[in-house]
């Protein structure tokens, strides 16, 4: 038997509410500018506290999880195209923003997912 969209979308939205554990190399912000057509990825430097929740290394608060947060990005990547996105952040960018391959898992499947998005003119919102 094979699976239908909605089975695979069941199968997302599950793991979308697992925990995970935080990057100390920081976390991104992804968006698109659909007028210069190209995904966005502010990055956003973090330490991560003794119960492994990310601190604004600024102010040393929480950074919530939901909610507007305002901070100043340490870099913001452009591309075209996942890949384009993919090769600035981790083979041009030394040292790498991303410590953990989990971490890099996840942003390879949120610049397809915002690729997708930016090609067919569909919504984007980052997981």
């Amino acid at each position: 038997m094979s699976l239908t969209v909605d089975d695979l979308r069941a199968i997302d939205d599950k793991l979308s509410k697992r925990d995970i554990n935080l990057d100390p190399g920081g976390y991104f912000i992804i968006y698109l500018d659909r007028e210069s057509r190209l995904i966005c990825a502010k990055h956003f430097t973090n330490v991560i506290d003794e119960r492994g929740l990310a601190i604004d290394p600024e102010t040393g608060k929480v950074i919530p999880a939901k909610g507007k947060v305002e901070r100043t990005q340490s870099t913001l990547f452009t591309g075209r195209t996942a890949k384009e996105l993919c090769v600035a952040i981790f083979e041009q960018t030394q040292p790498c923003p991303v410590t953990m391959l989990d971490h890099a898992a996840y942003l390879g499947r949120e610049f397809v997912r915002a690729e997708s998005a930016l090609v067919d003119g569909g919504e984007y919102i980052q997981d």
